[in-house]
């Protein structure tokens, strides 16, 4: 059976596209049944339809609070019967409603080596720290900010004559690899949470 995913985003959707690709070739049997975004205009809407996916545009200043624009997620997500929620370059913190919905099945791709660095630009906080070395972590959400499980890592050396944006384009790389990997994991029944460890079995 095939796991269906519904995706999260914000912005251009790269992440998004990687895992449709993925999806696509085999390498994930999963399916992306619906994209999800809080932005109007966010390219990864232009994306899903491309591909023939559901794109929907919620728009969090139509709600009364966060509780009542993620019960619509929540709403949209279930009404295409999705297993598990991926995270692609949303810029929102998410709250109690979505992770009720959801407990343990909602992940996110961050551009740094967690626990360091969390929250925004990653990236150019790891270069502006002089790190030698930097990468993408994909993590099980919880309440905090990029602070659940941890399931794939990847490392990126930071090169002498890296700028932020030269690391950020080759973590990216990175990122979009290790996604659709740690979804596979998923979609294959080998990712346990015990405590703060994620146990991937076979490994």
């Amino acid at each position: 059976m095939s796991l269906n995913l519904g995706i999260l985003a914000s912005g251009s959707g790269s992440n998004l596209q990687a895992i449709v690709d993925a999806c696509e070739r085999g390498d994930v049997v999963a399916r992306v049944k619906v994209v999800i975004s809080d932005k109007a205009g966010a390219y990864a809407l232009e994306r899903a339809r491309a591909k023939g996916i559901a794109a929907v545009h919620i728009n969090p200043k139509e709600f009364s609070g966060k509780e009542f624009f993620e019960a619509e997620i929540v709403r949209v997500l279930q009404l295409h019967e999705v297993e598990l929620v991926c995270l692609a370059g949303y810029m929102r913190l998410v709250g109690d409603k979505l992770l009720g919905a959801f407990p343990q099945r909602v992940m996110n791709i961050h551009p740094a080596l967690l626990p360091a660095f969390p929250g925004l630009h990653g990236q150019q906080q790891a270069f502006d720290y002089g790190v030698r070395f930097s990468g993408c972590t994909v993590h099980f959400v919880d309440h905090g900010m990029d602070t659940g499980p941890i399931i794939l890592q990847a490392v990126v050396p930071v090169l002498t004559d890296d700028t932020a944006e030269s690391l950020a384009a080759r973590i990216l790389e990175q990122e979009h690899k290790i996604y659709p990997q740690a979804i596979q994991l998923y979609a294959e029944g080998r990712l346990r949470v015990v405590g703060r460890k994620v146990i991937v079995a076979g490994s």
